[in-house]
């Protein structure tokens, strides 16, 4: 049900890049700004591993808010906490631009981090508001494979500007589409809850309810379905300036081997998933995704005993892990 205010959109087509676009932002926080961590480092008179942190901040506060953004849309409604949430990741990405030294920067990115997971979480619960079966994992899928754009354009554009400008303009940049989104969602994006089925938001409550829904095994099976995979992949993307940098020997602005393989791998599983929606039993979807993964995962493991590490073979079965955990990912969500 939705407000006659803001109705559901007639297409797809439109809802789909939006919910696209926002789930994009927490990704593209993350890759654009890693090819200029030696640049950081010097800059603000930080180590290596204080670099690192901030990330780590980043990280931490996405985790931890994902926890909070579903249970605030279901109070306040879906699109005022995706505004909000927009307008406080901007004012993060312009402070992170002004910042001096990296006690600061750290907490920006943890401001950042706070808000830029909002769309990826909202974005799902405003599709299972509309749809069910079948036509949900289909636009799931279809958002899946959008949302691979990004962080394969990511470390580019990141790579380009450490090189031509310095590394405040990554900030810079990703203040420039806090705006855009916001201004995109505020014109375009419908209210997909009718406000007789929101609830109080109250936190005890809510974490209450988390207790009950870890006691649930099947619940909890599906969360670790989708994220103990994914964290396989995700380990890459968070030592990419380690794995990259000083085993692959890969300038920054080479960087995007990795995200572009990766991310073809996610597109291509995500698109198999869409074309297999209704026709696989789920389970058996999720099962041959399993597969992939637990298959190029041994033989990776048995490609780093016998090689000398080398971009040309590394990289290529993260990409195959990525395409299986995208086939099974939308039918587990």
């Amino acid at each position: 049900m939705t407000p006659d205010t803001h109705p559901a959109p007639k297409h797809t087509h439109l809802l789909q890049y939006l919910l696209a676009a926002l789930a994009t932002l927490g990704p593209f926080s993350i890759d654009t700004y890693m090819p200029s961590f030696p640049a950081m480092g010097a800059a603000l008179a930080a180590s290596p591993l204080q670099v690192q942190q901030t990330l780590t901040a980043y990280l931490l506060a996405f985790a931890t808010m994902m926890l909070f953004h579903g249970a605030l849309s279901d109070a306040y409604g879906r699109r005022p906490i995706v505004l909000v949430s927009l307008l406080l990741y901007t004012a993060a990405s312009i402070g992170c631009a002004f910042s001096t030294n990296i006690g600061a920067l750290l907490a920006l990115r943890a401001l950042q981090g706070v808000s830029a997971g909002a769309g990826l979480v909202i974005g799902r619960a405003m599709i299972r508001d509309l749809y069910e079966g079948a036509e949900a994992q289909r636009l799931m899928s279809r958002v899946t494979m959008i949302f691979g754009i990004a962080p394969a354009i990511a470390p580019i554009i990141g790579g380009f500007l450490y090189v031509h400008a310095d590394w405040h303009a990554i900030f810079w940049l990703l203040a420039a589409i806090g705006v855009a989104l916001w201004i995109a969602n505020y014109k375009l994006l419908p209210e997909t809850l009718h406000a007789d089925m929101r609830q109080p938001f109250n936190a005890r409550n809510l974490l209450k309810g988390y207790r009950q829904m870890a006691s649930i095994a099947r619940f909890m099976t599906l969360v670790l379905a989708s994220g103990i995979p994914f964290n396989g992949m995700f380990l890459y993307v968070l030592s990419a300036p380690t794995w990259l940098g000083r085993h692959l020997q890969l300038g920054p602005t080479e960087y995007w081997y990795f995200f572009v393989t990766s991310i073809a791998g996610i597109m291509g599983g995500a698109w198999w998933s869409g074309r297999l929606a209704g026709k696989l039993p789920p389970m058996r979807q999720i099962r041959r995704g399993f597969r992939i993964m637990v298959a190029i995962a041994l033989l990776n493991l048995a490609a780093n005993a016998v090689f000398e590490p080398a971009a040309w073979w590394a990289i290529v079965p993260i990409a195959i892990y990525a395409f299986g955990w995208a086939l099974m990912v939308p039918v587990v969500t």
